[in-house]
């Protein structure tokens, strides 16, 4: 059933489709006519969406035999971040399968998932086979940037493509992750939000050799180092408060909810899944002021990339204003709330079978993103989004590194196990 997942991961690979932001891109539609192509012939009508030229979205839907089912929406980008190829032991667009992995850019983020499903669909085609619910398919355009070409477009201009979806899966989760013999598989259920705020001081332009007590330098500085030395409090919400108690019980931890800190030191390298989604964080990134090193600017702007837990949004934006100090605003540049999805659900109980199904020993736990997808665009429809794109990992391989990293890669053998466990899910 999978010979070919390997051939259609590595052939999506040696598509550039690089998206260096602000509109910058490669483009997707080469990868995105080649989708078309094997979705065409598998007997599934593709259908092609530009919003600019070259910035390619694939929507498809696979009618299931019960039509009274609610759909289930699988969304895959077709875009990559840059890749310096100085860099690589590869070049990270050839695609070359070596030593058991398929190497490139793209490889786990994520043209492994666009392949895994074109397989399960080619396989479904070659036996005869029909899902019980409509399967929804969209391999999108811009998920690394602002999905303003891609999933929010599509949201936003053609939301009759997804009419019926109640779910929908895509990147991160449902990997095998190796702790002391164990092995957790956790399941995205929530995103951090994302903000990314300006902050703007102003004070009294003037000379550099002058005592100036209104710098706006100065005050910026001073409010961006509040801001650094904050500690934001522990807040715990449903899914990271699931993923420790059932990580802990696998592990043989002590699970402390009333001292989540040291509860997550005993977690050892499981701490990683968990560590960034129990705070907000507020990190600065972007500094610009002044013309002349004998200048004092009238004005000093920075920017924050700043991501909020579930429920916590209000909270975190009250402190931020009593952190900024006199003559410092703020406001906001982009703004996408953090998601969330129960985890006491028919489809999280379906994944969490279809990964036993294959790995009996497998221990499924709900995590929390701490990054974001195009999760946050599709939620806007009431769809309840989940990371699962599985994938059996080896021992040591470091898959967190892997998105957005040097010789990224992607096991053969997780390849044919994702196809496998796809297969079993989408058909549930």
């Amino acid at each position: 059933m999978t010979t070919d997942v390997v051939d259609l991961c590595a052939r999506l690979i040696r598509f550039d489709t690089t998206n260096r932001g602000g509109g910058a891109s490669e483009g997707e539609r080469e990868a995105a006519e080649f989708v078309a192509a094997r979705l065409d012939a598998a007997g599934v009508r593709p259908t092609l969406l530009e919003p600019a030229p070259r910035r390619t979205n694939v929507l498809a839907r696979i009618p299931g035999t019960d039509p009274e089912l609610p759909a289930l929406l699988v969304q895959a980008h077709l875009d990559v971040v840059p890749a310096d190829p100085a860099e690589w032991t590869v070049h990270p667009f050839s695609g070359e399968v070596r030593d058991g992995y398929v190497w490139g850019r793209g490889a786990v983020d994520m043209k492994d998932m666009a392949a895994m499903t074109l397989a399960v669909v080619a396989d479904w085609a070659a036996t005869g086979r029909r899902p019980r619910r409509d399967i929804v398919l969209a391999f999108v355009a811009d998920e690394e940037d602002q999905g303003e070409f891609g999933a929010h477009w599509l949201v936003e201009h053609h939301p009759q493509y997804f009419a019926g979806c109640q779910a929908a899966i895509s990147e991160s989760g449902g990997f095998s992750f190796h702790v002391d013999g164990t092995r957790l598989y956790p399941i995205g259920a929530a995103e951090r939000g994302t903000s990314h705020l300006r902050l703007t001081a102003t004070g009294r332009a003037g000379h550099g050799s002058r005592r100036n007590p209104s710098n706006a330098v100065t005050k910026l500085v001073q409010a961006l180092a509040r801001i650094a030395a904050y500690e934001h409090p522990v807040r715990l919400s449903p899914v990271v408060e699931a993923f420790l108690v059932g990580a802990g019980k696998a592990l043989g931890v002590e699970v402390d909810l009333t001292d989540v800190d040291a509860t997550i030191a005993r977690l050892g390298p499981a701490a990683a899944l968990v560590e960034n989604t129990v705070r907000n964080s507020t990190t600065p990134t972007m500094l610009q002021a002044g013309y002349k090193v004998n200048v004092i600017p009238g004005t000093a702007t920075a920017q924050l990339d700043v991501r909020t837990l579930p429920g916590t949004v209000d909270e975190l934006v009250d402190t931020i204003d009593s952190l900024l100090g006199p003559d410092v605003t703020r406001e906001f540049l982009e703004h996408q709330p953090p998601v969330q999805a129960p985890i006491d659900s028919p489809w999280f109980t379906a994944m969490t079978a279809a990964l036993v199904d294959e790995d009996p020993g497998a221990v499924v736990v709900p995590y929390c993103l701490g990054g974001g997808t195009d999760a946050k665009a599709f939620s806007r429809l009431g769809i309840d989004c989940y990371g699962f794109s599985p994938l059996s990992l080896p021992v040591g391989f470091d898959y967190r590194a892997m998105a957005h990293g040097v010789d990224e890669r992607v096991p053969v053998d997780g390849l044919h196990f994702g196809v496998r466990v796809l297969d079993r899910f989408l058909s549930s």
